[in-house]
């Protein structure tokens, strides 16, 4: 996997207005934040998050293959909207949505 999900990606995701503080892989909850998530809130969390990272990895393979947006907008004066259609079609082709 190009990026793992971590256990602090949960815990943010889950409550995004507690801050956490301590290692990655281990934060701690901070006191008077109410309940922590349990670790099977977590483990499903980090399961649900990868996932979804997952299934967009076609949008990050097209993105770094993609043209400039100066020389897909040089592409389209010089050659028109079919042509520049045609060279990002290619693009699209190669990494299909899922």
């Amino acid at each position: 996997m190009a990026n793992e999900i971590q256990k602090i990606d949960a815990y943010w995701s889950l409550k995004p207005d507690v801050g956490t503080y301590g290692p990655v892989d281990d934060p701690i909850w901070p006191s008077g934040a109410g309940t922590p998530p349990t670790d099977s809130e977590i483990n499903a969390e980090v399961t649900r998050l990868q996932a979804a990272y997952d299934a967009k990895k076609y949008q990050r393979d097209r993105a770094a293959e993609y043209p400039s947006v100066v020389d897909q907008l040089d592409d389209i004066y010089h050659n028109g909207i079919d042509a520049w259609k045609a060279t990002i079609k290619t693009t699209k082709d190669k990494y299909p949505k899922p």
